[in-house]
C-alpha cells in the first residue's frame, strides 16, 4: 500500500458484534477510531443466491502499516465465513487529524 493512512470498512450482523469489534481494535491500538453506522440494508450474492440482510458498518481509521494486523484481528473476531474487509487509501486530510491517527495506532 502506498498511502500512509487508510480507512477500513467491515460489515457485521449485529450491533453487539460491531461494538465489540470497535472497542477491541481501538483498545489493541490497531485503529485510532472505529465508527459504527447502522443498521444498513445489504444486498449481496452468497452461495448462488441473492440475499438481503440488516448489518452494521464499521469505519476504521488506521495506518497502512497497521492494516495487515488489523485485517488479521478482524478475521479472527468476525462472525462471517467471508467478512468484508476493505482498505481505502486516504489521499489527503487535516494534518492534525492524520497525525492523531499515526500517534494513536501501534507501530509494532
Amino acid at each position: 500500500m502506498s498511502a500512509t493512512y487508510v480507512q477500513v470498512t467491515c460489515a457485521v450482523d449485529t450491533r453487539e458484534a460491531a461494538d465489540a469489534i470497535a472497542h477491541g481494535v481501538v483498545d489493541a491500538r490497531l485503529a485510532a477510531c472505529a465508527q459504527v453506522v447502522g443498521p444498513i440494508a445489504s444486498t449481496f450474492r452468497w452461495e448462488g443466491a441473492i440475499e438481503t440482510a440488516e448489518e452494521y458498518l464499521l469505519l476504521l481509521k488506521t495506518t497502512a502499516d497497521a492494516f495487515p494486523r488489523l485485517r488479521d484481528e478482524l478475521v479472527d473476531r468476525h462472525p462471517y465465513d467471508v467478512p468484508e474487509i476493505l482498505a481505502m487509501p486516504v489521499t489527503d486530510g487535516d494534518p492534525s487529524y492524520l497525525a492523531w491517527i499515526g500517534e494513536s495506532v501501534d507501530r509494532g
